[in-house]
């Protein structure tokens, strides 16, 4: 078989493309989170602790030559080593989120695996040929 063609039956297998519909579900869904924590959560955990934006908390490493804006992005454009735990904190939450709504989503799913009923598979018929070696076997016990 030619690598071609393994291929193709590695590509079309229901794993390979239940993983490649995750990884892009996946990515949409992880910047719907990013929206909802840095668009609707950490405003109001910032303005409840003191109108913080998160996303600015750093603490300079290095020295700030005189004349660079001491904004977190041009540190980071001049070169200058920055300690950003405040991004860590939103990706952090970021994170939480996202892990607590996989759970929900899982618990979910189990919930529904086990609500459906079991169905037993009928046995198999028995072949004719193994009827009728049953049917000589009897008659000759008689």
């Amino acid at each position: 078989m030619g690598m071609i063609q393994e291929f193709k039956e590695f590509a079309v297998k229901g794993n390979a493309m239940d993983l490649a519909v995750g990884v892009i579900v996946g990515g949409a869904f992880g910047k719907i989170v990013d929206s909802v924590v840095g668009d609707l959560i950490m405003p109001i955990v910032g303005s409840v602790i003191g109108k913080v934006d998160f996303s600015n908390l750093f603490v300079v490493l290095g020295s700030v030559p005189a004349g660079t804006d001491t904004s977190l992005a041009a540190l980071k454009k001049a070169g200058i080593p920055v300690f950003a735990y405040g991004n860590f904190i939103t990706i952090a939450v970021n994170f939480l989120i996202l892990a607590f709504i996989v759970f929900l989503m899982v618990k979910q799913l189990n919930k529904l695996k086990k609500d459906e009923p079991v169905v037993e598979a009928a046995p198999a018929p028995t072949p004719e040929d193994v009827m009728l070696l049953r049917e000589i076997r009897d008659s000759l016990r008689k």
